[in-house]
């Protein structure tokens, strides 16, 4: 079975040649974009945790701070302790368990947040199939 592309001139094949290339890559704009797209809405996820994990510490150091510094401190000063010190401490151990809670959910917004979450995979290996192919074709 012959190809209809023995009869074309060499002019003819350039000429589509160039237009294949020029296809290609509009082909893949397109894709880039969208995926790029897909990637930016990925990552406003982890933004979001992100930014929710900031704004429910700062609720959480006013809030409990406030309630749980002066229970902890009625229940110390119960058991004996002078009530500066017991104030002393119960903030001091509110406040750390509130800090490992925000870091908590900030490394998890961070995490969603990495490079590797953000490659274009589908349009590298895409490029990589299309360069192989203008290479072979020419």
């Amino acid at each position: 079975m012959t190809n209809s592309t023995d009869n074309r001139s060499l002019p003819e094949l350039v000429t589509g040649l160039v237009g294949d290339i020029s296809g290609l890559f509009r082909k893949e704009v397109e894709l880039a974009k969208t995926e790029a797209s897909e990637k930016v809405s990925h990552a406003l996820t982890g933004v979001e945790a992100f930014a929710a994990g900031i704004v429910l510490a700062i609720c959480a150091v006013g809030v409990l701070l406030a309630a749980l510094v002066n229970g902890i401190a009625a229940l110390l000063v119960s058991q004996g302790m002078t009530e500066p010190n017991a104030d002393a401490l119960s903030s001091v151990v509110v406040g750390v368990a509130v800090a490992l809670i925000a870091w908590g959910l900030a490394s998890r917004g961070l995490k969603v947040l990495k490079g590797e979450n953000l490659k274009l995979e589908r349009t590298s290996a895409s490029l990589q199939r299309d360069a192989q192919i203008v290479k072979d074709r020419t």
